[in-house]
């Protein structure tokens, strides 16, 4: 079984333009987020799916220079970006990761996905999922190719197809969903990037342990000693998915 990573990324961000290719600690955020998810045992490969657009080029060239495998597709249009890509790697089953998540935690990635693994019969788990129990920047969904084939053919919401899966999850009658659950909730801390101040909150992080291999529960002791930092970014609206 091939389980695929695709990572959509690219420089067109509404509220922090190139935030994948800003700084952290000497390396650009996406470099954070595909090493990251690079050390998640259940991964057989990773894939940077940027759109066809001459701004993202630097993203492919970025990937290029890295070695990373990269798939050019459709900017708004994100679902069939990663169809498209799932087909040209010939993906089993969907890891949908996003660049805007440099704190992305590989042991979280194996315990998603080893619940899918755990019934063949599943066709979705996420932890994204009201009521939702881990801090925003840590998401993780996986799903089979057959279901994400079954979402691109027959999803005709342009809003649901720029999100990729919510043809899959508000269609429970169709699908077979699960959700994974932390046993505390956290959901009110906020680890993603999409403004200036969630990317100072990240660098707080990243300033402190001066490397990229630290844990999601080191990154939540240190909060604890630092209960100010969540203060950053507290009042950022996260977006709503449709």
């Amino acid at each position: 079984m091939k389980i695929v990573a695709i990572i959509q990324a690219r420089m067109g961000s509404s509220r922090l333009p190139g935030k994948v290719l800003m700084e952290l600690i000497g390396e650009p955020l996406l470099a954070h987020v595909v090493k990251r998810t690079s050390r998640a045992k259940t991964i057989s490969n990773i894939v940077v799916a940027t759109t066809t657009n001459q701004i993202d080029d630097i993203i492919v060239q970025f990937c290029q220079k890295n070695g990373w495998l990269c798939f050019r597709g459709n900017e708004r249009d994100v679902l069939d970006r990663y169809y498209q890509a799932a087909v040209e790697y010939q993906a089993d089953v969907i890891v949908r990761i996003t660049s805007d998540c440099p704190l992305i935690e590989p042991e979280i990635i194996d315990g998603v996905v080893g619940e899918y693994l755990k019934n063949p019969l599943l066709d979705y788990v996420s932890n994204t999922l009201a009521p939702r129990t881990f801090p925003h920047g840590l998401d993780v969904e996986v799903v089979s190719f057959e279901a994400l084939k079954c979402a691109w053919e027959e999803d005709n919401n342009y809003e649901w197809r720029e999100h990729v899966t919510p043809y899959i999850y508000r269609h429970p009658e169709k699908f077979t969903i699960r959700t994974v659950a932390n046993d505390k909730d956290l959901s009110y801390m906020r680890w993603t990037v999409d403004t200036p101040e969630d990317l100072d909150f990240v660098r707080h992080i990243y300033e402190h342990f001066c490397h990229d291999h630290f844990s999601w529960k080191e990154v939540l002791a240190l909060l604890e000693k630092n209960p100010e930092w969540l203060e950053i970014n507290r009042h950022i609206k996260q977006r709503q998915v449709p």
